[in-house]
């Protein structure tokens, strides 16, 4: 789970071999406000049943193409979900995605968590960051 005013990872969760982010998210059972907007891809399709503020992209139906209005939505959804596609590709940069773990597999949440403090270290700090590059 990413903030969306400043992008933060707020949550993470993580299961045995491959496991659907959807079904992480059933299992985790974290506290979601009714009035919190949640931002999903098309992995999330059935989370608009579960939370009321879930916004989830259409889906378009078979031989038969989109609505002009549909494809605005899908759009505008788009470009609010790109901040939450760059926090994970600053997570991709450290590659514990992209290949085998071949680590212990208990270690792996802490060091999860420990990569998401990195990123999250970066945007707390930002201005010293800057300070030093310039």
């Amino acid at each position: 789970m990413v903030d969306f005013e400043n992008g933060q990872v707020i949550a993470t969760a993580i299961d045995k071999g491959k496991t659907h982010d959807f079904k992480l998210l059933k299992r985790s059972r974290l506290p979601l406000v009714s009035s919190q907007l949640c931002l999903a891809d098309r992995g999330y399709q059935g989370f608009a049943k579960r939370h009321a503020g879930a916004c989830t992209p259409t889906q378009k139906p078979r031989n038969q193409p989109l609505a002009e209005d549909e494809k605005q939505h899908n759009r505008a959804l788009e470009r609010l979900r790109v901040r939450v596609e760059h926090v994970i590709r600053r997570f991709k940069i450290f590659r514990i995605f992209s290949g085998r773990y071949r680590n212990r597999r208990r270690r792996f949440g802490l060091r999860l968590n420990l990569i998401a403090g990195l990123p999250n270290y970066e945007l707390a700090n930002a201005s010293c960051f800057m300070q030093e590059v310039y």
